[in-house]
């Protein structure tokens, strides 16, 4: 009689799980590229409580995170701030860039999440302590399809979308989009919001 192995058979059925995740996100991802492209994003612009976006995305992420000993923190202003934006896309923004941030951490992910006001700007920075991006690829960076590259280290896995998308979606809303990053010294994105 043949044994059932369900201790042998779980790695593989997690890697097959992880597997079809990052090819959805992938078809996900080339679809709203498209769409974009196409200039068919039609934004819902609503008055959204920027706070909350960003603590619901911690939170999922920081799940994520803390398995590999990583830390988020939150440097939020007390001050509730409600910007106009279309939520989805705001939404899907902060989270590519929080994203990015754990995906290129050196060793245990420490990232900082800022969200200060300045007169009618809002400013949402996401710094972290990864591997840095050359002064050479900066201007890149926002590129479809571009990728740092990494030569043999391939543990960052990615498809060069994110960070257009980014771009994309803060054109769309006239927002500014900068990075400021020294390779080996992390980076920090900073989303400015003009009311």
């Amino acid at each position: 009689m043949v044994g059932n192995n369900t201790s042998t058979a779980k790695p593989y059925v997690n890697m097959i799980s992880d597997e079809n995740q990052r090819l959805g996100l992938l078809v996900e991802r080339i679809l709203q590229s498209a769409t974009l492209e196409r200039g068919e994003v039609q934004l819902r612009k609503e008055r959204v409580l920027i706070n909350e976006v960003i603590l619901d995305i911690v939170q999922n992420a920081n799940f994520r995170i803390t398995k590999e000993n990583g830390l988020i923190e939150l440097n939020l202003t007390p001050d509730l701030i409600y910007v106009q934006a279309d939520k989805m896309h705001l939404t899907n923004t902060i989270s590519n860039l929080i994203d990015n941030a754990i995906k290129y951490s050196d060793g245990a992910a420490k990232i900082i999440v800022e969200l200060q006001k300045e007169g009618k700007k809002t400013m949402l920075s996401v710094i972290d302590n990864g591997i840095g991006i050359k002064k050479e690829h900066l201007n890149k960076i926002f590129d479809k399809l571009y990728r740092i590259p990494t030569g043999n280290i391939h543990n960052v896995k990615g498809f060069g979308l994110g960070l257009s998308y980014v771009k994309a979606i803060s054109d769309l809303h006239a927002w500014d989009i900068q990075v400021k990053s020294k390779l080996g010294q992390g980076s920090q994105f900073i989303l400015i919001i003009q009311d």
